[in-house]
């Protein structure tokens, strides 16, 4: 330790050294600005195709950085009124070498992006800067979207509501804002259409993630899920939810408000018994009463309405625990969210079955390159470096802060607490000093509203109900005498500027539509008045923060002080506690209540003590490290269900795409053969059943294959599986040569989607009820990871060879007759299927719920004179090719049962082949 802290004082922190590295390239930019200044906006604008034209030629983004930097920063000026500081553009260097920048708030995060932005949109390949809501997605590709406009760049803005054909013009665009919900979303989305020229997404090429911490730490808790409505009732929750109020905790169940679990003791189970007249709850008939029970236990004893989520129009929508917003289209899983809605009498929604899935750790470790910026990253770097392999440096200030951060005040109870917040406000009040109070939720933030009510202070309440309005609140809550109550302050993405905010002033005045001439001289009017209204805020000791609780992560705290002080303004913060709070009771130590009690403290007493002070910082050290425990969990958990992911969705994109699909079903037949010939392999002694076999051949692939009597007794399973293969091969090619290779290759593409896309959605159900158990595996000692993946991989490689079965049986039964029609309407045949198989299967399409595709949809498809024109489409290239006959080989095809010509010695089916 000791020469750790000795190495860092004589050569400076890591922080301190590539700070020191990126210093010459700023000069070198700061050279060239007066060159660029000289340029026309026409010769300015020239610099991008300038820029495209190199990097062409072989030049790398490295060595156009400068150059880039400077153009952007001219534009900038022009187009925008605003330069970026020294500190910005080493901002824009950290984001595109694929790091984290931490800069205090205030210090302009949405203007620094633009520097590593346009340098990278310049590869043509698309960046998309990632935002926290709609709001600021809308607002910033619009913002910064005159500058990338001015200098030849498209913009695009992937919001909510959108169809597939704008989204897929929006991420066409070079470069493309969106909410991480709404990216990681169409990833699914994508993967789960029927044609590739209905995909919206690119290749994940380069993200910009702003408020990195809350997006990819706070909210990594939670997968994405796309899911379908299952078919079962939703009677039980009702029927459930009433017994619920005549169970009393302690003596029906217990509470761990640590863990957020809910659990019948011996007596709670007899009364369920008696309440639900069942003999005995845990019958394996009854254990899914058992677990709606605890589902209802939980949403009445843990989950609290304007705490957890908000009741609007009819709905249950959750409320995000971070940024105190509404998370609509989001439910909690497991059949809670249901159990939510029958405790506050609302329609209760069927319950859902995933449909795709994948955790925001996974999405964002598909890009090429990653980078991000927000004011609070540092307490998180390890687990930035740990998941993402991100590196956070922190960013100099363009100038010195000066906010005063005050000791903590702690109250024997909340009601001390609230009224000692309160007296301060009246005081901040009384001298116009303005004052901005964090809440943790929306029922604490009215609860202090009311009482400010009564005292008659004015004040603006910016909570999950009131969030239409969050940009204009924020922006004015530095306004003389203004008072704003909040909830979580993460990614507002709107400054407090000291004095008010003119431009929303003047927009607010003249309104939206307002022309704008007269824009600009209501604008004028309120910078003159903002301005004199910021010297007498500064006078009155700038913006003062008051924390009425202390939220379980220490991010979210320095996240709301972060809004005093910003560019060198005065500004100070204070936070106010009690015994009583959430935090200090589930996690706090009881020493220190007791503590008080020894020392008769009065309730309006605060006290100021190093071993409270150290007991908040270990209860938020305890929630941080439980809650990174939880995020850990889900990956470890997600990283096995990636592999299986990648491998469904690579496979789903070569059938999409069309490519060997013959040699896919050749693969599937080669696999099926193995199994069943070793199936029908007898024991020692015994003869092969060839009978059984034939009948299995018959009623699976529709043909006998008598032949199979004739070889000899003793033959060996591999010479039973290559006769066996070759005659499935014969009749293939037969069907073949009769429908011709263009109808074949069309009908192996519905099928082989239709039939993976259903044992896919059957494998998360697996899955989901394998994780669900999995936990159990602990007390037998066992890591419960280690058997998911034992487990998962079973489950894999069951539903692949399931694919090769089921795909096999349709390719083989399905029936294709030539129909004769009038001549005059067109083409004289068309392939019809007939009802062999099913005439239509379930498939999920962007909606996340389901479709069906009938098979007789291709009777449309020409058959014209055995040749028909296909489209291939190969990422954003297509091309039309005319198929006439079967795909050729430039080398000749190797048996399964051959040497392997790598020259291992092993069979080719165990070698390359395998």
């Amino acid at each position: 330790m000791f020469f750790a802290a000795f190495a860092r004082k004589i050569f400076g922190t890591r922080n301190d050294r590539e700070l020191k590295r990126i210093g010459p390239t700023i000069i070198q930019i700061n050279d060239l600005e007066a060159q660029i200044q000289k340029l026309s906006d026409t010769e300015l604008q020239q610099k991008t195709f300038e820029f495209k034209s190199r990097l062409e030629k072989g030049e790398t983004l490295n060595n156009l950085l400068p150059e880039a930097f400077a153009v952007c920063r001219e534009a900038s000026q022009r187009a925008l009124g605003m330069r970026h500081y020294d500190c910005q553009l080493i901002g824009g260097m950290v984001l595109h070498e694929g790091k984290i920048a931490e800069m205090k708030t205030g210090e302009g995060k949405t203007l620094v992006a633009t520097l590593a932005v346009y340098l990278n949109a310049l590869e043509g390949k698309g960046v998309h800067v990632v935002t926290v809501n709609d709001y600021l997605a809308k607002r910033d590709s619009e913002w910064m979207g005159r500058l990338y406009r001015f200098l030849g760049l498209s913009v695009g803005n992937i919001v909510h509501g959108l169809n597939d054909e704008e989204r897929r013009q929006n991420y066409a665009a070079d470069i493309t804002y969106g909410t991480n919900n709404e990216f990681g979303f169409d990833y699914l989305r994508d993967n789960m259409k029927f044609d590739l020229s209905q995909c919206v997404q690119r290749q994940l090429h380069y993200a910009v993630v702003d408020e990195v911490d809350s997006i990819l730490i706070d909210e990594a808790r939670t997968p994405l899920i796309i899911s379908g409505p299952s078919e079962e009732s939703t009677d039980k929750y009702a029927r459930i939810d009433r017994i619920i109020p005549n169970l009393k905790a302690v003596t029906d169940y217990t509470i761990d408000e640590k863990s957020r679990t809910a659990v019948l003791i011996e007596e709670g189970v007899s009364h369920v018994e008696k309440l639900l007249n069942v003999g005995n709850l845990y019958e394996p008939e009854n254990m899914e009463l058992v677990h709606h029970v605890n589902q209802a236990l939980r949403a009445h004893a843990l989950y609290k309405r304007d705490v957890d989520y908000v009741v609007k129009e009819g709905e249950v929508i959750i409320v995000d625990e971070f940024t105190g917003r509404l998370m609509p289209g989001r439910r909690w899983s497991d059949g809670l969210h249901q159990a939510i809605e029958a405790k506050e009498k609302v329609t209760i929604e069927n319950e859902n079955q995933t449909l795709a899935t994948i955790s925001f750790q996974n999405y964002f470790r598909m890009y090429k390159k990653l980078s991000g910026m927000t004011g609070t990253a540092d307490t998180e770097a390890a687990e930035f470096s740990k998941i993402y392999n991100l590196e956070v440096m922190v960013m100099p200030t363009n100038r010195a802060m000066i906010r005063e951060d005050e000791a903590d005040l702690i109250y024997k109870n909340e009601k001390g607490k609230f009224r000692a917040v309160i007296n301060e406000i009246e005081e901040c009040y009384k001298k116009g000093q303005p004052v901005l109070v964090g809440t943790i939720s929306i029922e604490k933030s009215e609860e202090l509203a009311a009482m400010l009510s009564r005292r008659g202070i004015p004040h603006h309440v910016l909570n999950a109900k009131q969030h239409e309005k969050e940009a204009e609140i924020v922006a004015q809550a530095g306004r003389f005498g203004a008072l704003t109550i909040s909830t979580n302050m993460a990614g507002r993405g709107t400054d407090i500027l000291l004095g008010g905010n003119p431009e929303f002033l003047a927009r607010s005045k003249v309104g939206k539509e307002a022309i704008e001439e007269v824009y600009q001289v209501a604008l004028i009017d309120f910078k003159k008045q903002c301005e004199v209204e910021k010297q007498k805020v500064i006078e009155a000791g700038g913006l003062r923060i008051l924390g009425t609780e202390r939220h379980e992560s220490r991010r979210i705290d320095n996240q709301l002080r972060g809004r005093a002080g910003r560019q060198g303004d005065p500004g100070s913060s204070r936070f106010y506690i009690s015994l009583q709070d959430d935090l200090m009771r589930i996690f706090g130590s009881d020493r220190i209540s007791s503590m008080m009690e020894r020392l008769g403290m009065e309730e309006d007493e605060p006290i100021f003590h190093p071993w409270i002070s150290k007991a908040i910082e270990n209860a938020q050290k305890k929630v941080e490290a439980h809650n990174f425990d939880i995020r850990k969990n889900l990956i470890e958990f997600d990283d096995v269900m990636n592999q299986q992911r990648s491998t469904v969705y690579k496979l789903r994109n070569e059938i999409l795409s069309g490519l060997e699909l013959k040699e896919k079903v050749t693969d599937f037949v080669d696999q099926h053969v193995d199994a069943l010939s070793q199936e029908f392999q007898p024991a020692k002694g015994e003869e092969w059943n060839w009978r059984g076999l034939e009948d299995r051949l018959y009623k699976t692939y529709g043909f006998w294959y008598e032949e199979l009597k004739t070889l000899a007794p003793e033959v060996s399973s591999d010479e039973v599986g290559e006769k066996i293969y070759n005659k499935m091969i014969d009749v293939y090619e037969e069907r073949e040569k009769q429908y011709t290779p263009a109808v074949v290759r069309h009908i192996e593409r519905i099928i082989l989607l239709q039939t993976l896309d259903t044992l896919w959605k059957d494998h998360l159900l697996n899955m989901d009820h394998l994780r669900e158990g999995i936990g159990l595996r602990g007390y037998a000692q066992k890591d419960p990871i280690i058997e998911y993946k034992k487990e998962g991989f079973r489950l894999f490689e069951n539903m692949m060879l399931q694919l090769a079965e089921d795909s096999l049986e349709k390719l083989y039964r399905v029936q294709i007759s030539l129909e004769s029609r009038d001549p005059n309407e067109g083409n004289a045949e068309s392939s019809v299927f007939t009802d062999k198989l099913p005439t239509s299967e379930a498939t999920p399409v962007e909606s996340g719920i389901s479709f069906s595709r009938p098979l007789q949809s291709l009777q449309n498809q020409s058959s014209q004179n055995r040749s028909m024109p296909m489209t291939y489409s190969h990422g954003n290239k297509t091309s039309e090719n005319k198929v006439t006959g079967s795909q050729q080989r430039e080398t000749p095809k190797v048996g399964r049962n051959d040497p392997c010509p790598c020259g291992s010695g092993e069979k080719y089916k165990k070698c390359h082949g395998k």
